[in-house]
């Protein structure tokens, strides 16, 4: 298996007739998806999402692909080909809209309405190309083919890409479940076909890689579904990602069924909910679904609420709600159903959102204690399955952390693909596909890009690690009053601190601190006011660990007399 090393250079020209492929985000994390394919001189990029940051990245609203090394060529983009819906493949598109706007965006019917939406708050529209399974077309020297699969948001695609280097199979986020609500399967019938012709690389969905056997069916929620809504006493509120189509067709047909109404909460769910039922994916019992004024005047046991939150999101509706803080106060009697995964990284926050729930009175189903998730991924018995049918020349496992890109690796190898050719990649590093065989060539910049606000880019690692310092270890700004002919205070330095537990008594050790420092740098010459006040924040930062074994921001302020 070839590894990424850290010493990589930057990538050579690629080889005439060669194939390029870099993944700028979903190597090495779950999130961010986007890969750049580069072939006779023009680029195909497929998907471009965001990843929601983690608690040390306070500040930051979501993170994105680095777009340095296609910002120079980004007139040799042909197309954007987007494999299905999710936030992680869709959310990082406005943005690179914004470097230009009229690339061609193509997508299957849900996910491009999905994307529309979403562009529509930017201000955005877009060049849409629709396309269904079964489809071939051709942007620029890239024919791509789009196959059905299946996932837990309807309408998903993999992508078969021919180019004159040969010819990659995309998976793009998928399971095989043979019961699919909407009955649309993953067409293994095309991935065979497709293998026949001969995948020189086969580019595959790692999630659950780690997983053994076969994800299970959605179908097989049915009974836990149906037995909150049968059995619960008072409301039902059910959370869920807002574009989770098929849970909540579950979730409809159970409340359905035992005679509740449901309302939707939560502007995304609202939003995604109405596209799915305006495009036929959700079936909606007529006169089922009201609004949540509709909702009052019902009895508790008629009541079901669907909401997002799923994730223990703060400022998602669940997350209000297990804080008294959203109209809808939940009491004893409630039943709430959690009808997601943990996402890596999460749990906390869900665990915290279930415990206010329960503190309040609320029974809480969840994955823990009902079969109420299944997950959206590949187990390793259906990858393997794949890599049997496909056949492929070339593996590089996509869309994962280290642990799921090694096992779907170690997987591949298992059936047979010969351990030079699996690529084990991470964001930024360069595979080349050169006469039939992959390899690692050289990388490129792909650092994270934090939107904060309004502002893209802005927030970098060194403001976040000051961010950090102030959340954990407080500011202290001196302010000090230095007489510009001796450089010796002129009066007693002033210290305002925040976060940092001090009295009115705290900083009088550190006066002489300063009064030395001064008269060191007014010795040594040293009359530049920024040198002067680097030399302070450093005096000061020093005293504060020695005494207090605490590392504040240092602010210094010093102002001539």
């Amino acid at each position: 298996m070839s590894h990424p090393h850290p010493e990589l250079k930057a990538a050579p020209p690629l080889p005439a007739g060669g194939l390029r492929v870099v993944a700028l985000g979903g190597l090495g994390e779950i999130g961010r998806n986007m890969t750049v394919f580069e072939h006779a001189g023009k680029l195909l990029i497929v998907d471009c999402g965001v990843l929601f940051p983690e608690e040390t990245q306070p500040g930051v609203d979501v993170i994105l692909p680095d777009f340095t090394s296609i910002r120079d060529r980004l007139d040799d983009i042909v197309a954007v080909v987007l494999t299905h819906g999710h936030e992680d493949h869709i959310g990082g598109v406005p943005y690179l809209l914004r470097e230009r706007s009229d690339i061609p965006v193509v997508g299957s019917k849900l996910t491009l309405a999905f994307l529309e939406a979403k562009l529509k708050e930017h201000g955005i529209r877009p060049r849409t190309v629709r396309v269904r399974e079964g489809d071939r077309r051709r942007f620029g020297p890239f024919d791509c083919e789009f196959v059905a699969v299946n996932h837990s948001i309807p309408d998903s695609l993999a992508v078969a890409i021919r180019t004159g280097a040969g010819m990659v199979l995309h998976t793009g986020d998928f399971k095989m479940d043979q019961f699919p609500l909407d009955d649309r399967i993953t067409d293994l019938r095309a991935f065979a076909r497709l293998g026949e012709e001969g995948v020189d690389l086969f580019l595959t969905d790692s999630t659950n890689a780690e997983v053994p056997g076969f994800t299970t069916s959605e179908l097989e929620l049915n009974p836990a579904i149906e037995q909150v809504m049968r059995t619960a006493p008072r409301r039902v509120i059910v959370s869920s990602f807002a574009s989770h189509v098929h849970r909540i067709q579950q979730v409809l047909d159970a409340a359905h069924q035992h005679g509740r109404k449901v309302a939707f909460v939560g502007r995304s769910m609202v939003r995604n909910m109405g596209i799915a039922r305006d495009l036929g994916y959700l079936k909606v019992p007529s006169g089922l679904v009201v609004s949540t004024k509709e909702l009052e005047k019902l009895p508790d046991h008629k009541i079901t609420l669907v909401c997002t939150g799923s994730q223990g999101e703060p400022m998602a509706a669940l997350s209000r709600m297990a804080n008294r803080d959203h109209v809808i106060r939940i009491g004893k009697g409630d039943t709430v159903l959690l009808a997601s995964s943990l996402i890596p990284g999460n749990e906390n926050a869900i665990y915290r959102v279930i415990n206010g729930l329960t503190r309040w009175g609320a029974h809480v189903v969840h994955k823990g204690n009902a079969k109420v998730h299944v997950s959206g991924h590949a187990s390793a018995g259906e990858l393997v399955y794949c890599y049997n049918i496909v056949k492929p020349r070339n593996v590089m496992p996509v869309h994962g952390e280290w642990r799921h890109l090694r096992a779907n690796g170690d997987l591949a190898i298992r059936t047979g693909v010969d351990p030079d050719r699996v690529v084990i990649a991470e964001d930024g590093v360069v595979v080349d596909l050169v006469d039939g065989r992959a390899s690692i060539t050289g990388k490129v910049p792909a650092g994270n890009v934090y939107v904060d606000g309004m502002e893209v880019g802005g927030a970098t690692e060194a403001s976040l690690k000051d961010r950090l310092t102030l959340a954990e270890e407080g500011v202290v700004t001196v302010v000090a009053i230095v007489d510009a002919d001796t450089g010796a205070l002129a009066e007693a330095p002033d210290f305002l601190a925040r976060g940092f537990v001090h009295d009115d008594t705290t900083f009088e050790p550190v006066i002489p601190v300063i009064e030395k420092t001064l008269s060191t740098a007014a010795e040594e010459g040293v009359g530049d006011a920024r040198q002067l006040e680097q030399l302070l924040a450093r005096a000061v930062a020093n005293w504060a660990f020695r005494t207090h074994r605490r590392k504040p921001l240092i602010i210094p302020v010093i102002i001539d007399a």
